[in-house]
């Protein structure tokens, strides 16, 4: 998993000031009131500065007036389990996550699994005074990234400008059949019927226009591993899209064809990046391809 920007303000950190030559590790453990074992992943996970920069070997040498800075909340993450939701980033204005296959977005109905009661709950448990905002949503059978805001302000911020903000948004997905072409690009308006089913129209039908671009990654006779790119993010855009194509995206109930090798819907938002609607930085983060997918092509 590789994240391309780092961003903390000041008031993310503790700092202490060095006093004595000795290790990294050993200042920590006599300094920060943690475990042994947190505070090893503390540093392991890019939370620890030395005069302003990142270090993670334990044992790096320090000197008398040098400033450590140790950061709340990749402490906070080293409290965090869950088997639905990985924390991949977190500052005070948003949180990045890697979601699960089979979890929701946001509630829908009474007590029903989602991410924004576990980061609710979880935020709850590190002291932290806020909630999580949606800003955008996955199919809960689609696993991957995403962001949700700490606050209204930065939630605001997302909704009013996406398009602006959001610069890159992929997917990788197992699709049935194999793709003869290398690349390309689907149009068409999507539009939801009565049943809220998603249909493609290559006319307007009333619907809104959407774009995807594809590349294959790989392919066997049977099955095809495709990033796919988003010009325009529409309900179900890739789903129906890939219908289109004749190469459904494998274990899809609604738009697919029965073809379901890994008992999955097999679609996976792997990259995200986009403008920190804050502190502008560009935010730049990526997950591998699932092994479950990978396998498939070798």
């Amino acid at each position: 998993m590789r994240y391309y920007s780092e961003y903390n303000r000041s008031g993310d950190y503790w700092h202490y000031d060095v006093d004595k030559e000795c290790g990294l590790l050993e200042f920590l453990l006599s300094n920060v009131s943690e475990s042994h074992s947190k505070i090893k992943a503390t540093l392991k996970g890019r939370g620890v500065k030395v005069d302003g920069k990142f270090v993670t070997q334990f044992d790096f040498p320090l000197k008398p007036g040098m400033k450590i800075s140790v950061s709340k909340t990749k402490r906070n993450q080293n409290m965090f389990k869950s088997r639905w939701l990985k924390i991949v980033y977190e500052d005070r204005w948003l949180i990045v996550v890697e979601k699960a296959a089979g979890i929701l977005s946001m509630a829908a109905g009474h007590s029903s699994l989602n991410v924004k009661s576990v980061l609710d709950d979880y935020f709850r448990k590190s002291r932290q005074k806020c909630r999580a905002h949606v800003v955008h949503r996955l199919d809960r059978d689609t696993s991957g990234l995403m962001v949700y805001a700490k606050d209204i302000e930065t939630e605001q911020a997302f909704e009013h400008n996406w398009h602006d903000i959001v610069y890159d948004r992929r997917y990788v997905a197992v699709v049935s059949g194999e793709i003869v072409e290398n690349e390309g690009t689907v149009a068409s308006w999507l539009k939801d019927n009565k049943a809220y089913i998603t249909y493609s129209s290559p006319v307007d039908n009333g619907g809104k226009y959407a774009v995807t671009h594809y590349h294959v990654m790989a392919r066997t006779t049977d099955h095809s591993l495709v990033e796919f790119i988003l010009e325009t993010g529409r309900k179900n855009q890739i789903r129906v899209h890939s219908a289109d194509m004749g190469h459904p995206v494998c274990g899809d109930v609604k738009y697919g064809n029965g073809d379901d090798p890994l008992h999955r819907l097999c679609l996976h938002a792997y990259l995200l990046c986009f403008e920190h609607p804050v502190t502008h930085e560009k935010m730049e983060f990526e997950t591998p391809v699932p092994a479950v997918f990978r396998r498939m092509f070798k």
